[in-house]
Parts: structure tokens; sequence; C-alpha cells
């Protein structure tokens, strides 16, 4: 969940790697630093706190003109935000410089191997170890081109864990050489010029081709001659190439105070963009990769959506469709939780992993997990060529376009959408749905942009009352059926943004507990399921509101246009158009997303970076 940058080019590298961890450092900003290598020497500065804080030293010395170096940003595990456990970190000899995104399990037993050869450590730091372990190997390596990617290739191999490595020498003047496994990693190729990074935003605004790198992977990038791909053994692999379709423009904020207000307000493009191109030339819905064939499909007897965050409640949304169109019974699992509690699966069980980023650690090992034991994997994920899509069976891409708010917005609207998509191309797929019945339905989805948008231009009040509850100490949410992952959500935004007391509960559940900690003047949220729901679960929520505002509760009210049965008993009434009973979580979740992120801004707290949280979580 850390920023890495990587250069070797003709501009200043310190430039191109501020620029980009610039853009990286949703990834982590509990510390930055850089090393350039210029003369045959490393020079490295970094400092904790935010990147401003190396800006500021960096503004005040004087660093070696270099056109090859590294970048990190740091989201801190092993050992505190400090500035000597900022990274890059270097070998004893002050030859090697390392930045590393990840946990190196086995480190103790590496470092005291260390100590025992008289290596004195100065962090508390998992990478430390490996910037002496690279010194090391590449003296025990015989001199050539290859000698500092031979070198990675052997410490690689005696690493546990999950790690994205990228490293220099102070004698390779011309090339840097990186490492990954269970970590993200991307190259960026530009005119003469190379990139490494985290992910595409580190280099967007130089290149737009990319090549994505694979499991147990060791790359170089040097300046004449350009980039090479091996395994751990040696063997060179061809990597994959691709053009990242957004533009450098697309990760600014647009004019916006805030990044997640730019994200909120691009959703309606978010959710159409999910949408596009889903039919084919017969009306028949297809996702963007399947190798599990028709059959394979019908098959399934049970599905498992596993996921973590907000892509959890995305989850719970996606139970309720996918059994009603179906008739599949779905569980909703943690990733932190799957495989530990040992699953029931085999090869009638389809396992849909969620995630945003595509490399969320607990998810992607929940998803290795569900393949060993033979499971079906299908991934829902927004980062084309990251690691979960690539290992699973199918992929359905959210396409949302770069999320850089640590509180995922867009992410989980799209991932709303796309769990949609996925339960009517299985109900297609096994003959539940006709394809003109899938294809009313995708016009019900296609519909639901103009929804958002709606919503969207009608948020003033939302936030001025917003601006009135800043100084709440708890807030409760409230829902039932789709609305109940829906209230969820809403505390969970809130808890990340404002650090404000938040639950949501299923609406029912009132009387069994709850209810108890109800004031007089708690807001209670109450997110109102459409009169035409199932089984009058609407005039059970009417009376949820009565009850609770009978103990003197100040009730905010999100319902559909024409529901008049809310209107006596709500404080304060948000309405959002009338949507399909299924589909209604992407209109009503919107609310709730700006009313957290007004809160958090009329508290003075930072809305794209909360304390503690990184917005791509890569380690278990």
């Amino acid at each position: 969940m850390c920023g890495i940058v990587g250069y070797v080019g003709p501009q200043n590298s310190l430039d191109v790697i501020l620029e980009g961890l610039r853009r990286l450092e949703y990834r982590g900003y509990d510390s930055a630093g850089v090393a350039v290598l210029a003369g045959g020497r490393l020079t490295t500065v970094k400092k904790a706190g935010k990147l401003a804080n190396l800006e500021k030293v960096l503004a005040e010395e004087s660093l070696p003109a270099a056109t090859i170096g590294i970048g990190h940003t740091r989201w801190a595990t092993h050992g505190g935000p400090t500035d000597r456990n900022a990274h890059p970190h270097v070998s004893a000899d002050g030859t090697v410089s390392v930045v590393h995104n990840g946990i190196i399990e086995n480190f103790a037993v590496l470092r005291a191997e260390c100590e025992a050869a008289g290596v004195e450590f100065t962090s508390e730091t998992d990478t430390e170890v490996v910037a002496h372990l690279l010194a090391a190997a590449y003296r025990k390596t015989p001199a050539g081109d290859d000698r500092l990617a031979e070198a990675m290739r052997t410490v690689s191999r005696g690493l546990e864990g999950a790690f994205t490595l990228v490293a220099s020498h102070a004698d390779e003047p011309d090339r840097l050489v990186a490492s990954r496994r269970n970590s993200p990693l991307v190259v960026g190729v530009g005119d003469g010029e190379y990139f490494l990074g985290s992910d595409v935003a580190a280099f967007i605004a130089h290149t737009s081709d990319a090549l994505e790198l694979g499991q147990d992977q060791v790359v170089v990038i040097d300046r004449e001659r350009g980039v090479s791909v091996t395994d751990f053994a040696g063997a060179p692999v061809e990597p994959t190439a691709y053009t990242v379709d957004w533009d450098a423009a697309a990760a600014e904020k647009g004019g916006y105070d805030w990044f997640m207000l730019k994200e909120i307000a691009e959703q309606p493009e978010a959710v159409a963009n999910t949408l596009l191109g889903r039919l084919g030339a017969a009306g028949e819905l297809v996702l963007d990769e399947v190798r599990l064939s028709d059959q394979e499909l019908r098959d399934v007897d049970k599905i498992f959506v596993v996921s973590c965050g907000s892509s959890f409640h995305a989850g719970l949304i996606a139970k309720y469709a996918i059994e009603h169109w179906t008739r599949i019974p779905v569980e909703v699992e943690l990733a932190s939780e799957f495989r530990y509690r040992d699953p029931v699966l085999d090869r009638s069980t389809l396992v849909i992993v969620v995630s945003q980023s595509g490399e969320t650690m607990d998810t992607l090992m929940a998803l290795r997990h569900a393949k060993e034991q033979k499971a079906r994997v299908l991934a829902i994920c927004n980062a084309n060529g990251s690691t979960i899509p690539r290992e699973s069976d199918a992929v359905l891409y959210t396409r949302a376009g770069p999320e850089v708010a640590v509180a995922s917005t867009k992410g989980f609207l799209t991932q709303v959408v796309a769990c949609y998509l996925v339960g009517l191309f299985l109900a297609q797929v096994r003959g539940v749905k006709y394809t003109d019945e899938v294809a009313a339905i995708v016009e019900d989805l296609r519909a639901l942009p103009d929804a958002v948008a709606t919503v969207l231009a009608g948020m003033e009040p939302v936030r001025e009352l917003a601006r009135s509850l800043a100084d709440a100490n708890t807030i409760l949410f409230l829902g039932r059926h789709v609305g109940y992952p829906v209230a969820l959500e809403g505390a969970l935004k809130l808890k990340e943004l404002a650090y404000i007391h938040a639950e949501g509960f299923a609406a029912g559940e009132l009387k069994h507990g709850p209810i108890a900690v109800i004031d007089q003047g708690t807001p209670v949220i109450v997110v109102v399921p459409s009169p035409s729901s199932r089984e009058s679960v609407h005039g059970k929520v009417v009376s949820n509101i009565q009850e609770v505002r009978a103990r003197g509760a100040r009730t905010i009210v999100i319902a559909e246009e024409g529901d008049e049965d809310v209107v006596p008993y709500a404080d304060h009434l948000i309405r959002v158009p009338r949507t399909p009973t299924l589909l209604a979580p992407v209109v009503t979740t919107v609310p709730l997303q700006v009313l957290a992120c007004e809160i958090a801004a009329t508290r003075g707290l930072d809305v794209d970076q909360p304390r503690n949280l990184a917005k791509s979580v890569t380690v278990e």
C-alpha cells in the first residue's frame, strides 16, 4: 500500500519522481523519500509525514543533477512513521538503495543472519534487510550487464511474503532493477525513457504505453537496452503491453476542493462506462474476459462473494440481485476471514472476488485458496492488468477510472453495477432469464447515470444538513432489504472521513437492542425502500422511523420521489429518483457520500487522506 516510482531517461530524475509521488500519495502518506544516482554516488533524502515535508527539505538542499532515481511514499507496517524508517533504505556499504511495497514475512530470520554477519541496521523495517542482502548478492555475482538483475533474482528467491522491490546500485548508472510477488508493479515506456510505478499514475504524465508484469518476475529498465523481464529463475519473459486509456488530467482535482468531490461528481460517467458495450450483437450480455465455458457456469450450484471494506458492502447488495435473478444461493464473506474458516468449495462453486485495485491482499489470498479448492473464480476489478483479474477465470472491469481519494465513491458504485451485470450474465447463461429479459434490465441499468446526476444536482440541502451535523458524536444508519448494505456503507464512509462513531443496522433489528442507544437529538439516517418493494417492507421501515422519532431521534430520511408516507416523520427529507428496488442502492448511496464528505470538511479534516488509512491494502 506504498507508492513507488522509478525513472531512467534524459530528464531530471528528481522532477519526474516527485511528480509521480504526488500522484501516488493516496497509497500512503506516513513518510516519503527519494534516492538519485550521479557520479557513481547514491544520494538519499527522506522525511516522515506527507510528501510536502520531503519537498520542503529538498528545496533547502542541493541534490546532484541526476537522470536516474527512485522514490517512495509510505504507509507504515514494520516500524513507525519516522525519518529513519522512511524509504529508500541503503545498504551498509552505501552502494544499494531500495524501496519496497508489501511485507517480507521472514525478515526477522533474514535480519538475524545479517546481524550475525556483522551488519548494523539503522531502521526497524523489513525493507532494510533487502538492501543489505542485495549488496551482498551483488558482490558475489560475476560482473556483467545482468549482474544487478541476477543479484535481485537471488535475493527474491529467498524472500517470503508480498513485495515489490525497486533498487539502484552505485556501480550501475544506467539501470534500475525491480522485482514483484503479490504486489503491484507496472512499467512505463516512453521515448528514450523508462518508468516503474505502483500504478500507471506514477508516469501517466509522460507516457500511456505500459507493460504489465506477472507473478515472481524481475524487470530491468536500462537507458540503452530498454526493458527486459525474467522470472525468478532467470528465464526470459515477454511482458504484456497495453495502453492506458486515461490521461494525466484525470488524476487532477479539476477545480474541486477534494479529489473525493471530483470522484463523486464523476459517478454518472463512471456508471455509464461500466455499462458501455455490455450487450452483444444478438442482445446477449458479455463480460470482458471469460475463460469458463457456459457449461461450467451452468454447473455452479453455490456462489460466494468475497471482498473487503466497501467492496464487501457491494457484495451484500449483489446477494439480493444474484439470488433473485439466478436462484442460486449466495454467501457474502469478508476476504480476511474466508480461507481461515475452511469454507466448503468444489468445482461447482463460483467465487466472485471484488477489489477496486486488483491487489487487495486479503482478497487475493482468498482467491488463491478458492483456486486450490478447484472452485471457479470471477473477478470484479477496476485495474486492468492487476493481479486479481490475471489470476481469475473470468473478469469484469468496472472502468471507473482513477480513484485518488482513499474513501471509495465511484469505485463502490461501479462495483455494485458490475455485480448486477454478473448476476444477469449468470442468469442468461443458465437460461433462467431470456435474452429480452436481460436486455430489459440492462435498459433499467442504463437509466442509472441520469438518476445519479439528478441526485447530485440536488445535493446543496444535504451539504447544509451535513454542516449542522458536524458536532454529532454518534450517527446511526438504518435500512432494510438492499437498503441495509447502503446503511452499512454510509456508516463506513462517516467513520472513515469524519472519525465519528457511526453504526449501520438492519431496521428490523432495532427492537433487538440498537434502539437502546437512541437519545434525545441522536441523528438517525434511514434508507427507505420503494413503496413497491416486496412483502410490505416499506411500511415496516416507516414504522421504524416513527419508533426512533418517538424516542427523541433526529430523523433524516432518504426516500424516492412520490413517497408521501414518510413526510410526517422526517425531520429532514432527501429525495432520490424512482428506481427498481434491486437497483436503488446506486442512487441512495450518493447522498450518504456527500454527507460524509461535507461533515469531514466542516470538521477541518483531510477528506482525501483520512488518518491511518491507505487506498489499496496490499498486506494481510
